[in-house]
């Protein structure tokens, strides 16, 4: 239902979207379409409306002979035959004197469009007139049947191209959906071309899919590689731990030891990556007070840093991994910030904050990275501690934000996932 829901929800955003690819091609389309019936129907109109001119033309000639001989003959005329040049337009008798026998349509005059035929007769000017009403109506009538055509025309096409272009949405919002899921870190996530349409869609998605297949074989190899190296250091640092525990107590013993610590911690740290990378980690959660936990895990770190609980909220988490992140996020405030640095609960949101130069804006673009600290001024490290800790956050639903404070210093911001919770209340620390 929710996935059903989801889906609606993004068909009708891509409709209303007039900035969408589907309305840019109907609209085009459209445009097209009016471009095509407008330079038609105005071919068309032209072509007929010369015609019913010679038609008119033809008949005002004819009514003129007739005019002629019925005026020689003395019967009544069935026309309307004009002899005082007066009455008759200059372009008509100016026509006459250069052509002779000649046709003029007066479209100026208030009764309507007249259709005059005129030739010279007895010294003067014998001249009919008929009324061009027939061929008007005949045209009217055509320009009317024009647009009904091209209304129905549109009324077709419109929806026509629509659907054809909901198809090709369709594929590419879903190559789309596909990509944003991969870039969100499901590398097994594909587009599923199969490559028989053959299309620039399917060239697009078959891309997709061989980005993602590249990308999960780099990160596979690095992952193996990250794995292998900490498992195959493992066994000979156990020894050279066991090596230093035998050196007689000294300066030089005191600095060996605390290298090989160091060294020893590295390779932890890449294990539990290794394991995070690899999906085996799994939350084994309960309920325990947030506030309480971390507290705790702030005190186990041996590091001057002022803890304050707004609100010791219980919720179902695991408090291991949440010692982890904790641990991690002000370790890393007291070696790349600087005092004081400070802790705060509120709820199911923890704020770690210390008051040094603040995160790098490579690691505010794009996360924290693994070997790279990415300032100088944060001082120096492997890089590991942020990256342990997001992945421990992924792992029991959490959420890690890191900012920079407007008045200086490194922001890091984990919202815990609340689910079933008892309030345990606790008053702030004075």
């Amino acid at each position: 239902m929710t996935a059903a829901r989801s889906t609606f929800a993004t068909a009708w955003r891509s409709l209303g979207n007039w900035r969408s690819l589907r309305w840019k091609i109907a609209a085009l389309v459209v445009a097209a379409s009016c471009a095509v019936a407008v330079s038609v129907g105005v071919i068309v109109h032209q072509s007929t409306a010369y015609q019913l001119q010679g038609d008119a033309a033809g008949r005002a000639h004819l009514e003129l002979q007739y005019a002629v001989a019925d005026y020689e003959t003395g019967r009544e005329s069935r026309g309307e035959p004009v002899l005082d040049p007066e009455m008759m337009p200059a372009e008509l008798l100016h026509r006459v004197e250069r052509d002779g026998e000649s046709v003029w349509l007066d479209t100026e005059s208030r009764t309507g469009p007249w259709m005059w035929a005129a030739q010279p007769y007895d010294g003067g000017v014998f001249a009919v007139k008929i009324h061009t009403y027939p061929e008007e109506a005949r045209l009217a009538a055509l320009d009317r049947t024009i647009v009904k055509a091209s209304a129905a025309t549109l009324l077709v096409i419109v929806p026509l191209s629509l659907a054809v272009t909901a198809l090709l949405n369709r594929r590419l919002r879903r190559v789309a959906r596909t990509a944003r899921v991969i870039a969100d870190g499901d590398l097994d996530a594909r587009t599923g071309a199969d490559g028989r349409r053959g299309d620039e869609i399917t060239d697009i998605a078959g891309a997709v899919d061989s980005m993602a297949n590249s990308l999960q074989e780099r990160l596979l190899g690095e992952q193996r590689f990250t794995a292998d190296v900490a498992h195959e250091l493992r066994t000979p640092l156990m020894g050279l731990v066991t090596s230093t525990e035998l050196l007689p107590d000294g300066q030089a013993t005191d600095l060996v030891r605390n290298r090989v610590r160091v060294l020893r911690g590295l390779v932890e740290d890449l294990l539990e990556i290794s394991r995070l990378d690899a999906g085996a980690e799994a939350a084994d959660a309960r309920f325990v007070p947030v506030g309480s936990v971390v507290e705790a895990s702030v005190t186990r770190t041996g590091e001057p840093t002022r803890t304050v609980i707004v609100h010791n909220q219980q919720i179902s988490t695991d408090p291991r991994r949440l010692d982890r992140i904790i641990a991690n996020l002000v370790l890393n405030a007291h070696r790349h910030g600087r005092e004081p640095v400070e802790v705060r609960v509120d709820g199911t949101t923890v704020t770690v904050r210390d008051h040094g130069p603040g995160f790098p804006a490579a690691l505010l673009a794009d996360g924290p990275q693994r070997f790279r600290t990415g300032a100088a001024e944060r001082g120096h490290g492997h890089g590991l501690g942020l990256t342990i800790a997001g992945g421990q956050a992924r792992v029991i639903g959490a959420t890690l934000h890191f900012a920079n404070a407007d008045d200086g210093g490194a922001v890091a911001v984990l919202r815990l996932p609340e689910g079933d919770q008892a309030g345990v209340p606790r008053p702030p620390d004075e």
